[in-house]
């Protein structure tokens, strides 16, 4: 194999944290994989005996428009057990946002199995939310014999024209890139909107999630992924997404746990009730106070949960 130039990361990743006063928040190690023309940004968090590291991974995929900073009220309890292992996808968090790059569905997939190869990982417990769902399924169903459990919360890792009336509007070529991209309201709307419970979000976790996106060239995989939403046939991201959801049929033997925010007007229930017709002996856990982003509504109830599924206790 040919190795690849190497290439400085674009964000100091502890300047980063410094200048946005998220070392507490965010208190971990960073790591860089890098592929043929980024760096791709991760964290790998283990505080148990060394000779469990491998045995279980819990492999954390955001969506859009957080980075792996969603996850860090479940990574700081359950990596005391568990190797957490959570990416930022191109064009999100500290990794690169390179501005010509192919920001599509097939390519965040095969970025996040690269990492998986380049790891060897095994056992893997896949923890994703919103795009995560799809990109991490996706992985998944391409190389089902490293997996060990699937934990999907307001997701969708098939075909759907469910599109809410706001997103839709991001999509408006020209109009919709000025807002997501020039005033941001795409990331500034979801601290709000996207939270019920813990509403409203605390000023220093507000900007958390809206550090890496500060702006206009910063904010190109927010826009981007917004357009790659495949609602119809003719759409680049389609035969990727129906490619997905076929292999979805991979997984079918998997423990699959469907935490779910029932506040999330995004990702409502109605897509919970398509993925228990995938996995009808699924899991699930309906949270009536939570919101989309479920993470920040309910972390130590996800935790505890999180924790009895792999325990193998009743849910």
């Amino acid at each position: 194999m040919t190795k690849l130039p190497a290439i400085t990361p674009q964000i100091n990743s502890a300047q980063f944290l410094k200048r946005n006063g998220l070392e507490q928040e965010y208190p971990f190690k960073s790591n860089y994989l890098q592929l043929e023309d980024a760096c791709y940004h991760y964290i790998d968090e283990y505080n148990g005996e060394e000779q469990y590291k491998n045995k279980e991974v819990l492999l954390f995929v955001h969506g859009n428009p957080t980075w792996s900073f969603a996850w860090r009220n479940l990574i700081k309890p359950l990596s005391k057990k568990h190797r957490c292992i959570a990416v930022d996808h191109i064009g999100c968090g500290i990794s690169d946002k390179p501005q010509q790059y192919r920001y599509h569905l097939s390519q965040h997939i095969a970025n996040l199995q690269k990492l998986i190869e380049e790891l060897n990982l095994q056992n893997i417990t896949l923890v994703a939310h919103d795009w995560g769902g799809a990109i991490g399924s996706g992985a998944a169903g391409r190389m089902p014999e490293r997996f060990k459990r699937i934990v999907l919360m307001n997701t969708a890792a098939f075909r759907s024209t469910m599109i809410p009336f706001r997103i839709s509007l991001c999509r408006i070529p020209l109009l919709g890139t000025v807002g997501v991209r020039g005033f941001n309201l795409f990331a500034r709307a979801a601290i709000s909107m996207a939270v019920s419970k813990s509403k409203p979000m605390p000023r220093q976790i507000a900007k958390g999630y809206l550090a890496p996106y500060d702006n206009w060239n910063n904010r190109i995989a927010v826009d981007r992924f917004v357009k790659d939403i495949p609602l119809s046939i003719t759409h680049e991201s389609y035969a990727t997404i129906l490619d997905v959801e076929k292999n979805l049929a991979k997984l079918a033997e998997l423990p699959v746990l469907f935490p779910w925010g029932k506040q999330d007007w995004c990702f409502t229930t109605k897509f919970l009730d398509i993925f228990l017709e995938y996995f009808p002996n699924a899991k699930t856990k309906i949270f009536d106070n939570a919101n989309h982003y479920i993470f920040e509504d309910v972390p130590e109830e996800l935790v505890e949960l999180i924790s009895e599924f792999i325990s193998g206790k009743s849910v």
